[in-house]
This record gives C-alpha cells, structure tokens and sequence, in this order.
C-alpha cells in the first residue's frame, strides 16, 4: 500500500509542476495553442495513423523539452540571483534545445501536412 501512495504522491506532483508551467510560462502557452491547432488541423485533413503518432510524440516531446527548460531556469534562479556567464549559458542553452525540437517539430509538420494540402 505504501508503494502506492507513493506513485499517487508523485503523479500528483508532476501534475503539479505541469499545471504551474501552463499557468506561468507563456512559451509553455504558446506550444499549447499551437498543439492544439495541430490537432484541429489533423482531424480535419483525417491523416493516417502513422501521422498521428508522428503529431502527438512531436506535441510531447516539444512540451517535455519545455518543462525542462523551465526547471533549468528555476534550479538556475534558486542557486544565483546574480547575472552570471555561466547561469546565462546554462538557461540559453536549456532554451535553444526547446528551439530545436520546436523547429523541427515544425518542419516535420509542414512536410506531413503537405501531403494533405496539395
């Protein structure tokens, strides 16, 4: 039973940590809509499958990659207040991995729905 509660603790600290990154991040609201315009725009064009497993892990995988930015920049914020180089490249280089998969993700998408556009 005490493995259990556990599991529940912890679920419900990720959807803790998940709920305040949507509520005080406005990237993290950003991706949201544009998750949600894929989604809307997959329905309509009916893709396959395969191309909505390629949607959805693309749409997770940005949003995973922005949870974990937002915790570098916090673990950041907590140990230095001050302007440092290093904190800097710490929290730029957190950020420019979300760019990567954003981009991407975009990219990836662009080719998908241009199957369903022309």
């Amino acid at each position: 039973m005490a493995k259990k509660k556990r599991f529940l603790t912890s679920v419900r600290a990720a959807w803790a940590g998940l709920i305040h990154a949507f509520r005080s991040e406005k990237n993290m609201k950003i991706h949201g809509v544009c998750a949600i315009l894929v989604i809307l725009f997959a329905a309509w064009f009916h893709v396959s499958r395969s191309d909505w497993v390629i949607l959805l892990l693309l749409i997770f995988l940005v949003f995973a990659f922005e949870l974990m930015n937002t915790a570098v920049e916090r673990t950041v914020d907590l140990y230095t207040q001050n302007d440092h180089p290093i904190a800097k490249q710490a929290k730029d280089v957190a950020a420019g991995a979300v760019l990567v998969v954003a981009v991407a993700s975009a990219i990836i998408g662009v080719i998908i729905f241009s199957r369903y556009l022309f």
